[in-house]
């Protein structure tokens, strides 16, 4: 039976990455028991054996194929699966990282866990230290641990990695290099077979693996549920239209327009690319036009990042501007960088935006605490897809949420009509 003890799924946790892993395990645990309830019930009434005695059999024939010679907790209970892989993470003074493996993985699916944006405070060499991590420090110790876990001879290696480190950095435009690219070329050598991402910013990156499955996942069903708790989806009361706020989000925003039905707007910005964006304030936006009308309806806006948020503060003032009554965006992966929270503060006091809506792949404590700041959880999404990949089930219905999100605003429209 694949849903219980012992199973060879295994989870490691990164330095960064601990706090979204353990939110998936809870997930992948509660299926995990679900699962093994459901076709526990079915078996016994299929083949007229007790529930309990069906349990001891499954129990035994676990222990028969495990390789330890002792036995694993109980006879007669279910027993679940603990997924996450003892390991051992240590920073050194030089900024070195060693990664060790506690416990024997050869021959299991071994999905590892990274946050590299997460910037919080994390403990390390056992909670002697504490620091804050870079990118570059948070891409090494994943590259570190994918080599321990090759080294400790697991069967298949999958990245976890909300966030795809150095994804805007996936076109030449002169004398520079395609990191986006180098990196997947690095994990390939490594061993790594798959990647599990959300809304990477470029779909270009796929198309630089040799022999390496990219899964990008989208928040747009998690991201829509908490919409409908803010805003008439329905249209009732109050208008609503879908605005891309650039060029390179026009994908992603008619998506959502037409999900919703809704109408989409475009805002053009006119860059001067001679000046290098340092913070939300110093922006290289010369001038911004809108493409639609906006006028006495709420604006909602979707993009994949918001790092220092220049672009979209310019872009939230400038609907308030053209007569939005509410603006309210989503980000799949909030990296809110420098000084960004306490601009949006100061924006949100002065009546720019409503609401913004993000994702927990990127952990931030500070942000938890906002009133204007919405975090929808997608851990149960990566669980889904990741037990439906280590069983080799089909995740297609998982990649496109078109008809979840048309029941979504079909619930809503009835709900208004009662």
């Amino acid at each position: 039976m694949p849903y219980s003890e012992p199973t060879a799924l295994g989870v490691i946790a990164c330095p960064g990455g601990e706090a979204f892993a353990d939110a998936v395990i809870t997930h992948l645990k509660h299926m995990y028991k679900h699962r093994f309830t459901l076709k526990n019930d079915t078996i016994s009434k299929r083949y007229n054996i007790d529930k309990n005695e069906l349990i001891n059999r499954i129990n035994l024939n676990n222990d028969l194929k495990a390789s330890d010679l002792v036995i694993r907790g109980a006879v007669d209970k279910y027993r679940l699966p603990t997924f996450k892989i003892k390991t051992r993470f240590t920073y050194f003074a030089n900024g070195e990282f060693k990664t060790e493996i506690l416990e024997p993985i050869r021959g299991k699916n071994v999905f590892i866990f990274q946050d590299v944006e997460n910037h919080e405070e994390i403990s390390l060499n056992e909670g002697k230290n504490k620091l804050s991590l870079s990118v570059n420090d948070h891409v090494m110790s994943l590259l570190v641990t994918i080599d321990a876990v090759r080294q400790a001879d697991a069967a298949d290696i999958t990245l976890v990695i909300p966030v795809y480190p150095y994804s805007r950095q996936h076109k030449k435009k002169g004398r520079e290099g395609l990191t986006a690219s180098m990196l997947g070329h690095l994990y390939e050598m490594l061993g790594v077979t798959r990647i599990i991402t959300l809304d990477i910013h470029s779909r270009e990156i796929i198309n630089a693996f040799s022999t390496l499955n990219l899964e990008n996942l989208h928040a747009s069903y998690q991201i829509i549920r908490e919409l409908g708790k803010i805003v008439d989806l329905t249209g009732q009361t109050e208008d609503m239209v879908v605005v891309s706020p650039d060029t390179g989000a026009i994908d992603r925003n008619k998506f959502y327009a037409s999900g919703l039905k809704l109408p989409l707007a475009m805002i053009y910005k006119e860059r001067d690319y001679s000046v290098v964006t340092q913070n939300a304030k110093d922006t290289n936006i010369k001038s911004i036009k809108l493409l639609g009308d906006v006028r006495g309806k709420v604006a909602f806006l979707a993009d994949d990042m918001l790092g220092t948020g220049g672009t979209l503060l310019k872009a939230m003032g400038f609907l308030k501007e053209q007569g939005a009554t509410k603006v309210i965006a989503a980000i799949s992966l909030p990296f809110f960088t420098g000084n960004a929270v306490e601009l949006f503060d100061e924006a949100y006091k002065q009546g720019l935006f409503y609401r913004i809506i993000g994702t927990n792949a990127v952990y931030h404590e500070d942000l938890l605490q906002k009133e204007w700041y919405i975090s929808t959880d997608v851990s149960g999404l990566f669980a889904n897809v990741i037990t439906r990949i280590h069983h080799k089930q089909s995740i297609g219905d998982l990649l496109d949420n078109r008809s979840i999100i048309e029941k979504i605003v079909k619930q809503q429209t009835e709900a208004r009509k009662e």
